[in-house]
């Protein structure tokens, strides 16, 4: 039996296909710059209690504070940027001459005490087998890139990618500043439409999850990648800026920032500087490590009132489903998750 297109489900069907399509579309054509504007919303939340008191200072001219809170958070994201790639850019040179050398004319020999060492005759059996076998070796160093002319390129060009989204994000900031208390009067507006007055519970776990996140996880690995990287330079490790911009990538992920300074250990070791490789592991076992361990679940975890474990699964389940912006957006998903399983469990508890 046809369907009456004149009915209300029939329009009601039509309606909806419509919102979808539409909505559809428009998420496809921004897909691209979806990052970069969630890097915008995140730092415009960030700074936004410095920003009102900004406006506070210059009444009326709107334009021009949120003008110079633009450049005020360009400044300090981009000079630290740019000194940390022109330094890690020089110890990359570096690290390629040695690893050509290396692979050109093999791994040089082991230093003659390491066979008296606890577990010596092991080590030496080990870099042994591995220095018999150059292909290999070859092989791994070419699989770092850093011997390759265009993997250089590719990386070239993936920087200057990452910049061209920075520059995008810097734009989009400076709108938000202008008009983020619109955008966040409509959003909370819809929101409430829709979902009615719990709408503000989920809004209000998203922004404490943001700050908590940014503050835990980035200010936490930046501190731990200093802190690394001046360990670096003092025990003598080559390429200490290189070092230290790698412990701190690999510090947002929880708990695996002891494997870069833990392998430096060891390389110090290999060579006979026992005292240098003594110092980086206490260094990082004391000073370095206990930012992580100690500092990082407080500030995550008690804002939140969400276990640790589950913002250490959103992190991990973030990054491997959105990238780097999922080190935000999956303790955010998670977050609001459990406010709505709050939720379920005050209404069941009340029936």
């Amino acid at each position: 039996m046809p369907t009456n297109p004149d009915s209300p489900l029939a329009r009601r069907v039509v309606a909806f296909a419509f919102l979808v399509s539409i909505f559809g579309l428009t998420l496809w054509v921004l897909s691209p710059f979806l990052a970069a504007l969630a890097w915008a919303g995140i730092l415009a939340y960030v700074t936004w209690p410095l920003h009102q008191r900004v406006c506070r200072q210059m009444p009326g001219r709107e334009n021009l504070a949120a003008l110079l809170m633009t450049l005020g958070v360009t400044a300090t994201l981009l000079l630290p940027l740019l000194w940390v790639m022109f330094t890690v850019a020089a110890d990359v040179v570096s690290a390629s001459a040695i690893f050509r050398q290396i692979a050109a004319h093999g791994l040089p020999p082991l230093p003659a005490g390491v066979q008296g060492w606890p577990g010596g005759g092991w080590v030496v059996e080990q870099y042994q087998r591995i220095q018999a076998d150059p292909a290999w070796v070859r092989a791994q160093i070419d699989a770092l890139g850093l011997t390759n002319p265009a993997a250089l390129k590719a990386l070239a060009g993936g920087v200057g990618r990452n910049v061209a989204k920075f520059a995008l994000a810097v734009f989009a900031l400076f709108f938000l500043y202008r008009h983020g208390i619109s955008v966040l009067a409509q959003f909370h507006g819809v929101a409430t439409r829709w979902l009615g007055e719990a709408a503000r519970g989920y809004i209000q776990a998203v922004g404490v999850t943001v700050r908590a996140v940014v503050f835990g996880i980035v200010l936490t690995a930046l501190a731990q990648g200093i802190l690394a990287g001046l360990g670096y330079w003092v025990a003598g490790v080559a390429a200490p800026a290189l070092w230290g911009v790698i412990t701190a990538l690999v510090s947002l992920i929880p708990f695996v920032g002891p494997v870069v300074w833990i392998g430096l250990s060891l390389s110090l070791l290999a060579n006979g500087e026992t005292g240098a490789a003594l110092g980086l592991f206490l260094w990082g076992a004391l000073v370095v490590s206990w930012v992580d361990n100690l500092i990082r679940p407080l500030v995550i975890s008690g804002p939140m009132r969400i276990p640790f474990l589950l913002v250490f699964l959103g992190v991990l389940g973030g990054l491997h489903a959105f990238g780097l912006i999922g080190l935000f957006l999956g303790p955010v998903l998670l977050a609001v998750s459990v406010a709505i399983w709050r939720e379920w469990l005050g209404h069941a508890r009340s029936d």
